[in-house]
């Protein structure tokens, strides 16, 4: 077999030079010498054309075959009205009478390529898309048309689609975004765009892409073969021009007329790093504050420019020390700080100001970039300083006390109305007002105080007291008289001074005993004593009584305490159950202050060791007629009479419930329960069990037991069957054999027979006999139960019919 016909001979002598085929893949197979018979496909009787050629001292020898070839080739985009030609199989047995039928499997067959069956001639159908599919790979044969016989093997080989110019460059996006630093040299490279064109790239220069600017000149170029975009002009300035745009064209055949092409937009932005030095916009600034300011207030802003952005204008202000020869003296009274998010210096009040003091300063203050780009040291200096001139202004100022706070001594026993301090105030302005004392009466609620309130002497309006309260916290006003609303206040602090003009007395209550067998000289009681006053040299107590006393002695200790001994023994409760015994205390500041205390002794009754027993005269008249031992035991025998009466009580109100079966063996009393729950709650009609043994019963007569009856007593039903031989022999004969039984339960016991009845009034429902009647039965009246019997009813009215027929 041999391929021709396949294009025009100039077509082929064009396509065999310009379209290099992959190795393997010729219409020509060169081969060695040795290996000219190829085994792998069929070969006919055809004669060989030997081409000689030297490659490594090798003889090759090129074989024509019948039935070989490896590639069509057909052009894309075909727009002929007939289908496009693509070539021609024919196999050397083809005599041209029709007996051989060409046949063509693979990609696209019958579908994209047609095969004459007669002639080989292949067609393609469609007009083809080298982009969509770049090749297909089809097998042909030729068989006997009348018996099908294979007269070839199957051969493989490639319909390859020729490219054409017909797509254009694309890029990925139509627009892009790109950044460079300012000032940046020239060849800086910027960003890369590439574009991709869908023809071959193997074939002609259909997909070659060249790429140029179209817009962005001259500040920018682009490499024309990898679409690089570069910087083209030096040191270009952000603060001058920050955005530029620029346009890129890709164009296919290498750039030559006629090709296609495509574009896209680059939106580059400059960024920005430190060229600019900061600078204020004027030499000096004048700014102003009240001399009433608060320390750390703000005073004004300055600010210097800065031309770039971010942290390359961030700013640090800062004030020059003091330069008194030209004037700059206000280091001392204000400061600067720089404010982060306007890049502005704030002054602020460093002390406090006083107009009358000074009026006017001068500041010099010193501005430069925080980060500094040593690329860029040149176009400085980064620095730059301006003078700000800050006057006081005059303020309406409260008055000014000379002291803060006051502290005030003054005795308890001063007089009423006695002048005890003053406190001074003056008004601090120049014009120099007069001013007006007051007391805050919500730190004098008692008005023990009272102020004169043109000199600001204070004197007492109550006695005080020490002793009640040691401290008055006060608070004055002092206000000009010409603008109540300039206040001032100042605590004054009123200590009260103590006088000995209180009595020592007993520290505490005493509770003193002395025992019926003690002793003369024995010590009872040791006191001691204490003065609400507070003399500079300290306590000095002195102890006595008032009277001689036969009973008790009272001996000083020299320490502020005292001891009471006995002057005798022999007490007895019966005689005199107490005693009271005045005592005199002193103390020894001037004026001398005494007291007298009575302490009260109680006799008791004690044991030998002197620990006390019973001091009450009741409990001495008990002990005459019997003892402790002996009342307690009456008493204990009390509890346990009275606890004796409760619980045979309690035993009297318990009652004994008797089981209701005594006895598990007898079970002739049992009741045998069994619960059946019904159907809830929407069941409101209990079921018949009746229903179930009879099924003659009708459910026409049954009572709903949602609502109240009608009738006072219901309907009751009678038994259809009105005597039953059957049953009532069975029963009987069951009640016999139980009498006779001795092993059948007790005499009442419940026994319940369940009897089936009569019969069902369906009748008999088994088959068994229904083949030997079947002929005789009719089924007419299926059709009158219903649609739900429509189907059975058909089913035997049709059987009927069909046995008749």
């Amino acid at each position: 077999m041999i391929l021709s016909h396949l294009l025009p001979l100039v077509v082929l002598l064009i396509l065999d030079s310009a379209v290099p085929l992959p190795t393997g893949e010729s219409q020509w197979n060169v081969t060695d010498v040795d290996h000219v018979n190829d085994t792998s496909t069929p070969q006919t009787d055809v004669p060989v054309a030997t081409l000689m050629r030297q490659t490594d001292g090798k003889v090759l020898r090129r074989t024509k075959r019948g039935w070989m070839w490896n590639t069509f080739v057909v052009m894309e985009e075909y727009t002929g009205n007939l289908d496009q030609y693509v070539g021609k199989l024919h196999s050397d047995r083809d005599r041209g009478d029709g007996s051989i039928k060409y046949v063509l499997i693979g990609d696209g067959a019958g579908v994209v390529f047609e095969i004459n069956e007669t002639s080989g001639d292949i067609h393609a159908k469609k007009r083809l898309d080298r982009e969509e599919k770049a090749y297909y790979i089809l097998r042909a044969q030729a068989v006997n048309r009348r018996t099908g016989q294979a007269l070839e093997d199957w051969s493989n080989f490639t319909i390859k689609i020729h490219d054409i110019n017909d797509n254009e460059p694309k890029f990925e996006r139509d627009t892009f975004l790109a950044t460079v630093p300012e000032m940046s040299e020239v060849g800086t490279s910027v960003v890369q765009v590439t574009a991709s064109d869908a023809d071959d790239e193997e074939y002609g220069n259909s997909a070659k892409l060249v790429y140029s600017i179209l817009e962005g000149q001259p500040y920018f170029s682009v490499d024309p073969n990898n679409g690089i975009i570069r910087t083209a002009l030096p040191n270009m300035n952000r603060e001058n021009r920050e955005k530029y745009q620029v346009v890129i064209q890709a164009k296919d055949m290498a750039g030559q007329m006629g090709g296609l092409s495509g574009t896209t937009t680059i939106n580059i932005t400059l960024l920005d790093v430190n060229n600019s030095p900061p600078r204020f916009l004027h030499t000096g600034y004048h700014l102003s504050v009240p001399e009433s300011a608060k320390v750390g207030s703000q005073v004004g802003r300055v600010k210097a420019n800065d031309a770039d952005v971010g942290k390359n204008a961030e700013m640090r202000y800062r004030i020059v020390g003091d330069d008194r020869r030209n004037g700059h003296d206000g280091s001392e009274m204000f400061d600067v700080f720089t404010d982060g998010a306007t890049q502005e210096a704030v002054i602020t009040v460093k002390k406090p100001l006083d107009y009358e003091t000074k009026r006017l300063y001068q500041l010099k203050v010193d501005v430069t970039n925080t980060e500094l780009d040593p690329r860029f040291l040149h176009m400085g200096p980064f620095t730059d300083t301006a003078t700000v001139r800050v006057t006081v202004q005059d303020t309406d100022e409260p008055p000014l006390f000379t002291r803060n706070p006051y502290i005030i001594e003054v005795q308890e026993d001063t007089p009423v109305g006695s002048s005890i301090g003053s406190v001074t105030a003056r008004d601090p302005d120049a014009d120099n007002h007069p001013v007006r004392y007051t007391i805050d009466r919500y730190t004098d609620l008692e008005r023990l105080f009272n102020i004169d309130p043109i000199n600001g002497t204070i004197f007492t309006l109550q006695p005080l007291d020490r002793e009640l309260n040691r401290w008055h916290n006060i608070s004055v006003a002092a206000s000009e008289i010409n603008n109540a609303g300039q206040i001032t206040r100042v605590p004054v602090f009123i200590k009260v001074m103590d006088i000995n003009d209180n009595a020592p007395e007993f520290a505490m209550f005493y509770e003193t005993f002395v025992c019926e067998n003690v002793k003369a000289g024995q010590l009872i009681q040791t006191i001691s004593a204490v003065d609400t006053d507070e003399p500079l040299v300290g306590h000095k107590f002195v102890f006595s009584l008032s009277t001689i006393n036969p009973n008790f002695t009272i001996v000083d200790n020299e320490d502020n305490t005292a001891r009471i001994l006995t002057r005798r023994g022999g007490f007895s409760r019966r005689e005199t159950s107490s005693y009271l015994l005045p005592v005199v205390i002193s103390d020894n500041d001037y004026p001398i202050q005494s007291s007298t205390s009575t302490l009260t002794v109680r006799v008791c009754g004690c044991d030998s060791r002197g620990n006390v027993q019973s001091c009450s005269t009741e409990a001495l008249m008990l002990s005459a007629g019997l003892s402790t031992g002996a009342l307690v035991a009456i008493l204990l025998c009390i509890i346990i009479l009275l606890m004796i009466v409760v619980m045979f009580a309690a035993l009297r109100r318990q009652r004994k419930k008797e089981p209701l079966i005594i006895s598990k063996e007898d079970v002739r009393d049992n009741v045998v329960s069994y619960n059946d729950e019904g159907g809830g709650e929407e069941d409101t009609q209990a079921f018949d069990i009746g229903t179930l043994r009879n099924p003659e019963v009708m459910d026409a007569n049954k009572l709903r037991r949602d609502i109240i009856p009608e009738m006072l007593f219901p309907f009751r039903r009678t038994s259809p069957i009105k005597d039953n031989a059957d049953i009532r022999d069975f029963i009987s004969g069951r009640l016999h054999e139980n009498d006779l039984d001795p092993t059948a339960p007790p005499y009442d016991s419940l026994a319940t027979y369940a009897y089936e009845g009569s019969g069902s009034l369906a009748e008999s429902l088994s088959s068994l006999e229904s083949a030997a009647t079947e002929g005789d039965q009719d089924f007419e009246y299926l059709s009158h139960w219903g649609p739900q019997f429509r189907k059975l009813a058909d089913m035997y009215i049709g059987k009927d019919t069909d046995r008749e027929a």
